[in-house]
């Protein structure tokens, strides 16, 4: 919504149809022409969907200058319950997608002279908190995006990871977590949010225009916390 509300031509996926024509409609709305969004039900688990949704993008548009990987799950408990199944399907699930999908853009990006990748990550994988499995995958982005930002700076292709705190909005677990247990998830916003609420998925999109943009020409290879101040980390 926030790249829409700039002014991009915006190509969102999701594997549950339903879901994805709702986002889609929404998009439109935002930006008063459907011809400025592209839906594509894929699974990025599946290497030949990303291909496709590429693939896709390429073709209606004509060109990719952002690439926002946005997909990550993490199961599995701690050391002595998680499997090697829960292992892999964290790896499966958030990692490789964004490893493929910048392999299919960066050489798009290369052609128009330059764009940008953004990896939402989030604090735990820039300290410990959350689930294990979690926290390996995030930080793994992390790095995945500051290798990227120094190869990829000759060809003016700047990479930035985001990495938002606790979240807040329709559909996710925190919302569902406030409706299940109200006093339990007004004493963790006691005792972790210090402004006293969650975040909203806004003042994430936010930050991701920005760095997508122009304006922020010599950002390359940070990791950008939007958190209000829930991380203790001091990098």
């Amino acid at each position: 919504m926030a790249l829409a509300g700039e002014g991009c031509r915006v190509c969102i996926c999701a594997r549950g149809t339903e879901r994805l024509a709702t986002a889609a409609a929404a998009l439109e709305k935002r930006t008063g022409d459907g011809g400025r969004v592209l839906a594509i039900q894929a699974d990025l688990t599946v290497p030949d969907d990303i291909a496709r949704l590429v693939r896709q993008a390429t073709d209606t548009f004509g060109r990719l200058d952002v690439l926002v990987n946005n997909v990550g799950r993490a199961g599995g408990g701690g050391l002595l319950e998680a499997t090697d199944d829960d292992w892999r399907s964290a790896f499966d699930e958030t990692l490789y997608p964004a490893i493929r999908a910048s392999r299919l853009a960066v050489p798009h990006m290369q052609r128009a002279g330059g764009g940008a990748i953004i990896m939402i990550a989030s604090i735990w994988g820039r300290e410990s908190g959350g689930r294990m499995t979690y926290n390996a995958v995030k930080a793994a982005e992390i790095s995945l995006a500051k290798a990227l930002a120094q190869q990829l700076a000759g060809d003016n292709i700047r990479v930035n990871s985001v990495a938002p705190g606790s979240i807040s909005f329709p559909g996710g677990s925190w919302h569902r977590r406030q409706q299940e247990d109200p006093d339990g998830m007004a004493a963790f916003v006691r005792d972790n949010l210090p402004f006293g609420r969650f975040g909203r998925a806004e003042e994430v999109g936010n930050v991701v225009a920005f760095l997508a943009s122009p304006r922020a020409s010599w950002i390359s290879g940070a990791s950008v916390t939007v958190d209000g101040c829930q991380s203790r980390s001091l990098f």
